[in-house]
């Protein structure tokens, strides 16, 4: 039988604002939305609980029941990169590691065939919790067979818990106290009027009835835990590491070659990142020597960045300070990462360098080599479809790209410039891409397209799917194919 296990860090924002200030362990501390008297609160500790301070309270509510509450902000970003860095440890105990998308904090691994790895499951998990402990993080690692009966056994208890039968395992879940789980309060209030305090009780009601009286959650929460929705666990990829390499013709001795020949590799290396909305924070540098030596160097900017500037003056001060003992015959990039900021993002995705000038006069020059047809630009078009909705025109010359518009035709042209915006691009493939829909994407649509009555029919469904890196999609599942396809991306 498969074995699963539940990592559960509880309250994880309120533990990374109190790693982040640890003089307040002994006070009452929230974590807030927002750092503003109307912030809601998330997150309270023990203290503040102890004096009725609850979740979902406004922050001036609750300084009015302690007026020593303490409170701070932790924004999605950084728990998303905390999140990310306790997935990679977990990975070192099992290679599949599922992160909860709703709950920051709580991951289950798959616990199958580890047997041969360590002497009991006991082990395993204490090894675990003793690795998250080490890290700075209050952890329970409960293993046993099933999603929510481990999810349940985690929210109530603190350690190490191993169930070895499935029926212990679900008589302990029974008997866990539903305001153990993150549930609405005022449900947890009205089921406590009559008299449903476990996941016991909770499970002799009728699923119909809770439909009907308490919605979706309540019936949702039913079905789990009486096992009739069951979910498999859908660990999430190992990301490789971006990485760029080149093979030279000839031994390199130059510093200043050598560095332009990096300069190549560094540009398609940041864009990579900034597709995953990730920044540098480590460059390592390996050289490959005539004769076979590797030579290894690393450079860490001041912060995380996607500045190839900045980043190709610390390399140019490297290759300045070591000697190399003979040419470089290969070049390889390793690019360390973590979450980008949404400035930095923006940085190199969204607010490119651009100038203006310069970009005519190479416009200029294709017409010269290529002919003037070579230079077109996009009209809109009637068509049906999205791919006939627009066609090729040549450029005028003169008109290829103006830093300056005037008069009404510049906000016909550009609306977004008159409130100093860029607006988002779709960039358009040529063809569209079969794809396999990105795990734990969120969709927004459909936009249905159907018809072609007088050619060959077509019923699509169009989505903007937007990926847990940041991406967002363009693609339409095509009923007639039965499949997903690429057909743009927003940039």
């Amino acid at each position: 039988m498969d074995r699963l296990a539940c990592v559960s860090i509880p309250a994880l924002p309120l533990q990374l604002l109190l790693r982040c200030h640890p003089e307040w362990a002994i006070c009452p501390v929230a974590v807030v939305a927002e750092d503003r008297p109307q912030g809601l609160i998330c997150y309270v500790n023990a203290p503040a609980h102890k004096a009725g301070v609850r979740p979902g309270l406004r922050y001036a509510a609750g300084c009015s029941l302690t007026t020593d509450l303490r409170a701070g902000v932790i924004f999605p970003a950084e728990i998303d990169e905390v999140v990310e860095t306790i997935t990679k440890r977990l990975r070192r105990f099992t290679p599949e590691v599922e992160p909860s998308v709703e709950e920051p904090g709580v991951f289950w691994l798959n616990g199958t065939g580890l047997t041969r790895l360590y002497a009991s499951y006991e082990a395993w998990a204490r090894l675990i919790a003793t690795d998250l402990n080490r890290a700075g993080f209050r952890t329970t690692v409960v293993v046993g067979f099933t999603r929510f009966g481990t999810y349940a056994v985690a929210r109530a208890r603190n350690g190490i818990a191993v169930f070895n039968d499935p029926v212990d395992e679900r008589t302990a879940a029974r008997q866990v106290h539903l305001e153990c789980l993150e549930l609405n309060p005022n449900l947890l209030d009205t089921l406590a009027k009559l008299g449903v305090t476990t996941i016991g009780s909770f499970l002799a009601l009728p699923a119909g009835g809770l439909l009907t009286r308490f919605g979706k959650a309540a019936y949702r929460l039913h079905r789990m835990a009486s096992g009739e929705l069951w979910t498999p666990l859908q660990p999430l990829k190992p990301e490789e590491p971006i990485r760029r390499r080149l093979l030279l013709d000839d031994p390199e001795t130059d510093a200043m070659r050598l560095l332009f020949r990096l300069k190549g590799l560094l540009h398609p290396l940041l864009k990579a990142l900034a597709v995953r909305g990730e920044a540098l924070i480590e460059l390592t540098l390996r050289l490959q020597l005539d004769g076979g030596i590797w030579r290894e160097e690393r450079v860490c900017p001041a912060a995380p960045t996607l500045d190839p500037v900045r980043i190709l003056d610390l390399v140019r001060l490297r290759l300045e300070a070591v000697d190399l003992p003979g040419g470089v015959i290969e070049i390889e990039l390793t690019a360390s990462s973590v979450l980008a900021l949404a400035e930095q993002h923006r940085l190199i995705v969204e607010r490119p360098r651009r100038d203006l000038e310069a970009a005519n006069r190479a416009l200029a020059r294709i017409r010269a080599t290529f002919g003037n047809e070579a230079v077109g630009r996009v009209r809109l078009a009637d068509g049906h479809l999205p791919e006939a909705s627009f066609r090729w025109e040549p450029l005028k010359q003169g008109s290829a790209v103006s830093g300056q518009r005037s008069g009404p035709e510049s906000a016909i042209c550009n609306p977004q410039s008159a409130i100093g915006r860029r607006s988002l691009v779709r960039r358009i493939f040529s063809k569209p891409v079969p794809l396999h829909l990105p795990p734990n994407s969120t969709l927004h649509g459909p936009y249905i397209i159907s018809g072609g009555w007088w050619g060959r029919e077509t019923h699509r469904d169009y989505y903007f799917a937007e990926t847990r890196h940041g991406e967002l999609l363009w693609v339409y599942y095509d009923r007639n194919r039965r499949w997903w396809y690429l057909r743009g991306m927003v940039e």
